[in-house]
């Protein structure tokens, strides 16, 4: 009898501590993703840019419904060209009439809550991100412009402030291995414009990964 009560306590102990790993396996999130940025420059005759890249990042779940997510991405340089038919006047300067053409690259770096809805296949989720970028696209287009005759003010890389609004969804492969095939959020920037006063850049961005919990 005795030994049969050790056996059960044995068990029993042995249950809940694999309850309770299996529990702790899902605290943390990492997570590597390819991401595509739709970026809206508000620059005149210049139209949405395309940046590819990728990063990752780790999310911390407080409970099975509400993390923290913090992520990082970057994003290869892309052409900025835009042409001018005859001079423009801004409120930055002057630009001459012509073609002027540049690269800029782009990096992001977020943090938020995350609200999830746990389903044993799939895990559908919504984030609210904040944060800084930086980008040196506008500098370099305003530095062509100023070697081809214009006026208009240089500044160097950016740092405006940044925020995502969106979610995806998670397909579990397995206890500690998903994939995510599916993310997508409006990108809000606030960078200075060189050639207006509009500050505000709203674009879009789609990402897709993995990611690994334990």
């Amino acid at each position: 009898m005795r030994l049969r009560n050790v056996i059960f306590a044995a068990v029993f102990l042995l249950s809940a501590t694999a309850a309770f790993a299996q529990e702790e396996n899902q605290k943390i999130e990492l997570f590597g993703e390819y991401s595509y940025l739709r970026f809206n420059p508000t620059i005149p005759q210049l139209k949405n840019r395309s940046f590819n890249g990728g990063g990752g990042g780790v999310t911390f779940n407080f409970t099975r419904f509400l993390g923290i997510k913090a992520e990082l991405m970057g994003y290869g340089s892309t052409s900025f060209t835009t042409t001018f038919s005859g001079p423009v006047v801004t409120p930055h300067g002057t630009v001459p009439a012509g073609t002027f053409k540049s690269q800029g690259n782009m990096f992001t770096y977020l943090f938020g809550p995350v609200v999830k809805f746990h389903t044993p296949r799939v895990t559908p989720f919504g984030e609210l991100l904040f944060g800084g970028s930086n980008s040196n696209g506008y500098a370099n287009l305003s530095r062509a412009i100023v070697a081809g005759g214009g006026t208009i003010g240089t500044s160097g890389t950016q740092h405006p402030f940044t925020m995502a609004v969106g979610g995806g969804i998670d397909f579990h492969i397995n206890h500690n291995f998903s994939i995510r095939p599916l993310e997508i959020d409006y990108i809000l920037t606030r960078y200075t414009n060189p050639f207006t006063n509009t500050n505000n850049q709203n674009s879009f961005r789609y990402t897709a990964g993995a990611v690994y919990r334990f």
